[in-house]
C-alpha cells in the first residue's frame, strides 16, 4: 500500500533540451518526402531531461507531470490555423496509451512484400475503390479493416510502435502525393525510429533489445482536449518516447493539415 500511495504521489521536474536535434528533421531527403506528404512544418521532435526513476507503471503520473511542467507548458506548440500558437490554458489531465515498442529490425513488413500487396520491384499494387480513384492495396490494407490483406501484418506487430510511424507516414498528410513505391515509407520509417528509440547491447548474449517507454498521450485543459489538436485525428498524434536511463523524454508530434510546399 505504501508503495501505491509513493507511485500516485511521484512527481517529475523536466528541463527543455534545445540543443537536442534529431537528423531525420535535418536531412534534405527526408524533408522533401515529409513535403510531398504534406507532413513538412507539421512534424516536431523535441527532448526534455527529468529528475526521477521513471517506471512504465507510473506513466499517467509522468504524462501527467510533464504537460504541467512550466518549463515543458513554456515550449509546447499546437497548430492553430496553420500557425504554430502556445498553449493558452493549463493542463488539467491526460490520457496515455502505453505503445508496444520491441523491434530493433525491419522484419515485421516482410508479410507485405510476399503477400501480392507489394511487387517484387517494390512498387505498390494499384487497385479500384469507390471513393478514392487513386487507392492502391498498401493503403487499403492500412485503412480498412475488411481487407483482404488488412491482417497480413499481425493484430500484436500492427499495435508496434515501428508498424504505427509507417502508417502515419503511409496515410500522410491533407494533401499527400502518394508514393508509387513502398521503399521510401520504409527507409524514412527507419530513419525516424532509430533517431526516436533507444536500444541496448546484452554484454553476455550480444542481443540488442529496446529500453525506450512510448506511451500515446493526449491533454486536456479546463475547456476539454488540448494537445495535440482541439479534433480527434487519427493523423494528429503526440507520443512520450522515455529513455529511462539517460532519463530522456521526447516528445514526437504531428498536426494533420496542409504541409509546407518549400523547403
Amino acid at each position: 500500500m505504501a508503495g501505491e500511495k509513493w507511485a500516485f504521489e511521484q512527481t517529475f521536474s523536466f528541463n527543455h533540451l534545445p540543443c537536442k536535434e534529431f537528423s531525420f528533421l535535418k536531412d534534405r531527403d527526408i524533408l522533401k518526402l515529409l513535403m510531398k506528404w504534406s507532413m513538412l512544418g507539421r512534424m516536431s521532435a523535441q527532448s526534455y531531461s527529468f529528475d526521477q526513476c521513471f517506471y512504465p507503471y507510473n506513466s499517467h503520473a509522468f504524462a501527467l507531470c510533464f504537460f504541467r511542467d512550466p518549463n515543458v507548458a513554456s515550449s509546447l506548440r499546437k497548430m492553430e490555423a496553420g500557425a504554430w500558437v502556445p498553449l493558452d490554458k493549463p493542463v488539467v489531465s491526460v490520457d496515455v496509451e502505453p505503445v508496444q515498442c520491441t523491434k530493433v529490425s525491419m522484419e515485421l513488413f516482410d508479410p507485405i512484400y510476399s503477400s501480392g500487396i507489394v511487387r517484387p520491384s517494390g512498387h505498390v499494387v494499384k487497385c479500384i475503390h469507390d471513393v478514392y480513384p487513386d487507392y492502391d492495396e498498401l493503403r487499403q490494407m492500412l485503412q480498412e479493416e475488411d481487407s483482404e490483406h488488412h491482417d497480413v501484418v499481425g493484430k500484436e506487430e500492427q499495435g508496434e510502435f515501428l508498424f504505427r510511424l509507417f502508417k502515419h507516414l503511409c496515410i500522410g498528410g491533407e494533401l499527400c502525393q502518394y508514393e508509387d513505391t513502398i521503399d521510401p515509407y520504409i527507409s524514412t520509417t527507419k530513419h525516424i525510429y532509430k533517431d526516436l528509440i533507444s536500444v541496448q547491447k546484452d554484454p553476455e548474449t550480444k542481443k540488442i533489445s529496446v529500453v525506450s517507454t512510448v506511451l500515446k498521450v493526449c491533454a486536456y485543459d479546463e475547456s476539454g482536449r488540448c494537445y495535440p489538436g482541439r479534433r480527434e485525428e487519427e493523423q494528429t498524434f503526440a507520443y512520450v518516447i522515455v529513455d529511462p536511463f539517460k532519463r530522456h523524454a521526447t516528445l514526437f508530434s504531428h498536426f494533420y493539415g496542409v504541409g509546407q510546399f518549400t523547403l
